[in-house]
């Protein structure tokens, strides 16, 4: 008796383009996390900054500044945001506390959508 092979030339195409969407999931899914894990740095970096009383009319800290000011969404910003602190210290608190609690969000949303896009 013959033996029968059975072809499907639609398999191997499609274990490819499976294996490429997989990919690019995990790419997509590693760039989120990436762009979240810059946002957070940004926060702290700039609530460390507040904190000891960088030179603001320096470019480098001048550039981290707004960048914080930019992700913190409105949200945590660090003069009106979820905490607003008064009296002796107050903007250092301001900062430390709300663009902290902002890192924080950006680091569980982005693990979160980290999860969800990755296959």
């Amino acid at each position: 008796m013959a033996k029968q092979y059975i072809t499907d030339k639609g398999t191997g195409a499609g274990a490819r383009a499976k294996d490429a969407v997989s990919k690019l999931r995990t790419t997509v899914a590693q760039l989120v996390w990436l762009v979240c894990v810059v946002c957070a740095l940004l926060l702290a970096a700039g609530a460390l900054l507040i904190a000891l009383d960088a030179n603001n009319r320096n470019d480098l800290t001048s550039f981290v500044l707004q960048g914080a000011d930019a992700v913190d969404l409105g949200v945590f910003e660090r003069n009106a945001g979820v905490f607003d602190f008064k009296g002796q210290g107050a903007e250092v608190k301001n900062a430390l506390v709300n663009w902290g609690l902002g890192a924080v969000a950006w680091l569980v949303v982005g693990r979160i959508l980290d999860r969800i896009i990755r296959p």
